[in-house]
């Protein structure tokens, strides 16, 4: 009775988001999770902020919070570290998490306590009327969101898109799966203010121990050098020397860093979508004796180091 099913628990009728809207397809994809992972109603919290995005919780029938602007990443860390066996998801869009919110992310990246943050990147703030946000390659004072994670200590983050639902899917599972706070960057369409749909189709998808491989026939090569690394686009039937061809590796916190600027490093670079860099917890909180207090046992549970 307590586990979800898409058909009973997704209640698509009630969406209000316009027509063509990104949202659409993680609601869905997130949904489709829910119901294959069979996960128990009671023991799953969505917590959201203010934006198109953070109205997703109204739409699924589990124990979901609308918060306020900013503060859903301390609100969850609250609701974890009270109900550690919870399994906890915060919503935010790139305004929420990037503007008044910023402070509350790095810091909640920070403590890398196990729960999943899903970013909704549509570069505006649409629900107030589409002005740039601190996200958009338009705006001159952008931040490299990946970039700005990793800085903060991330241990798990990736980039997916709202238009290939498979890839969405698969980086939600490894979310799921992470023990630790992983942070996953979703771009995706705003059909009103900002319709990016199929306008860059300069991609590349991230696969761990493969090579950087793109457009059937491109390949990326990276001379390592730690000072002055050169990242070039070669192409592969002409590829003399194979010893250069850059192969992902997501355990490597340097190269996921230079992945992060392809964009500022050369426009021609396609932008990755994938798992950028992701740590095996080994080592965590020696164990205690049961005459300890509580509190230390619940940073036992839900601190990883």
């Amino acid at each position: 009775m307590n586990k979800f099913t898409l058909k009973k628990d997704l209640l698509i009728n009630e969406i209000k988001w316009c027509l063509g809207c990104g949202n659409y397809s993680i609601i869905v994809q997130l949904s489709r999770l829910f119901e294959k992972l069979k996960i128990n109603k009671k023991k799953t919290i969505i917590i959201s902020g203010i934006g198109c995005s953070s109205r997703l919780p109204y739409y699924m029938k589990l124990n979901n919070y609308h918060t306020i602007h900013g503060r859903a990443f301390s609100i969850a860390t609250g609701i974890k570290l009270t109900n550690y066996k919870y399994k906890i998801w915060i919503i935010t869009g790139d305004g929420d998490a990037f503007s008044i919110g910023l402070n509350h992310l790095l810091h909640t990246i920070r403590r890398n306590i196990n729960i999943n943050i899903l970013i909704f990147n549509n570069g505006v703030y649409a629900l107030t009327k589409g002005n740039l946000s601190y996200t958009n390659f338009n705006n001159k004072f952008n931040f490299n969101i990946i970039y700005l994670i990793l800085s903060a200590g991330a241990t798990f983050i990736a980039r997916t898109l709202d238009s290939n639902p498979k890839h969405l899917r698969k980086i939600l599972y490894k979310a799921n799966k992470y023990k630790g706070t992983s942070c996953v960057e979703i771009i995706q369409n705003c059909p009103i203010y900002n319709n990016i749909k199929n306008k860059n189709n300069n991609k590349i998808f991230l696969k761990n121990k493969k090579p950087l491989i793109f457009s059937k026939n491109k390949c990326i090569t990276l001379l390592n050098n730690i000072f002055n690394p050169k990242i070039k686009i070669k192409n592969l039937n002409t590829l003399k020397n194979n010893n250069n061809i850059w192969y992902h590796d997501q355990n490597n916190n340097y190269k996921a860093f230079l992945l992060s600027q392809f964009n500022s490093i050369n426009k021609k670079l396609p932008i990755p979508f994938g798992i950028f860099y992701k740590i095996k917890i080994k080592k965590k909180i020696s164990k205690i004796k049961k005459k300890k207090l509580k509190l230390l046992k619940l940073y036992k549970k839900n601190f990883i180091f």
